[in-house]
């Protein structure tokens, strides 16, 4: 006969309407689970159902949100919101380390008890050097913007996370993306519709850097000039040089030597006077 599990209440047995458990002991292929996870206040069941799974895993599976969202039929963003809420209450933890050939890997660690570490096997970590975040890009006026311009840009950026909490940027990121609104705001954009440009139709995922977000749409969606059409300037007329008059040798301009307009005109007309020669 098989002997019940002993951490069952006994009243739990006897209930009318509760639950009843038709516990049997396991011998092979099971997996230990505390009920500080099981009966977790603050983690949603997917993320219970994840930290069950994970740690019934072998050592050296993969546990990945492409892995497990290839296993269960939750999409990615439900899946790794779990994990980060795993992550939150310790049930799961990333490291970053070196393997020989100089390749770093992610290794999942799973904690069947968070705060409790088993001081017979420390973990080794390899210390990974970071990378040091790349200059954000973005679009700079035509000309240097005057302190008005950077300060309504600055407004703009201050007041993104109103829109979206996800948007909440430190002093220095203001700082550097600046620029990027006065160009536009020196195209004739209102601050109102940068604010709405950079802060409509946001991916439905965590945002982790979203100084880099802010800086590709500044750059990619950049407007055009808001110019009036202005014809081209027509071209000046020749200037010719100057020439003295085959008849009178008065000084007048013209494309060759030859007589002047005034001489021309009493050719044309014999009764009309000659410009009298000075």
């Amino acid at each position: 006969m098989d002997i019940q599990h002993p951490s069952a209440p006994p009243h739990a047995e006897s209930g009318v309407g509760g639950i009843v458990h038709e516990n049997v002991r396991h011998h092979s292929r099971f997996t230990v689970i505390g009920n500080h996870l099981a009966q977790h206040r603050e983690l949603s069941g997917l993320a219970i159902g994840l930290a069950v799974y994970i740690q019934s895993l072998p050592a050296g599976a993969r546990a990945d949100i492409r892995t497990l969202t290839a296993r269960f039929p939750e999409g990615s963003t439900r899946i790794a919101a779990a994990l980060r809420e795993l992550e939150t209450h310790g049930y799961l933890r990333r490291e970053r380390l070196r393997t020989p050939d100089g390749k770093v890997r992610t290794r999942t660690v799973s904690c069947n008890r968070p705060g409790a570490v088993d001081r017979a096997a420390p973990a080794v970590r390899t210390p990974v050097r970071e990378k040091k975040p790349k200059p954000l890009a973005v679009p700079h006026p035509e000309r240097a913007p005057g302190p008005g311009l950077l300060r309504a840009a600055t407004d703009v950026l201050a007041t993104l996370h109103r829109a979206d909490a996800r948007l909440a940027l430190s002093a220095r990121d203001a700082e550097r993306l600046a620029p990027g609104v006065a160009a536009w705001l020196e195209r004739g954009l209102t601050p109102s519709a940068v604010r709405h440009a950079l802060t409509r139709d946001l991916p439905d995922r965590p945002i982790h850097r979203p100084a880099a977000l802010l800086a590709h749409r500044l750059t990619v969606q950049l407007p055009v000039w808001d110019r009036p059409f202005q014809p081209p300037a027509a071209a000046p007329p020749a200037l010719h040089p100057l020439h003295n008059c085959d008849v009178c040798d008065r000084a007048y301009r013209g494309p060759e030597p030859d007589r002047c307009p005034g001489c021309r005109a009493h050719a044309a007309d014999p009764g009309r006077a000659a410009l009298p020669r000075t």
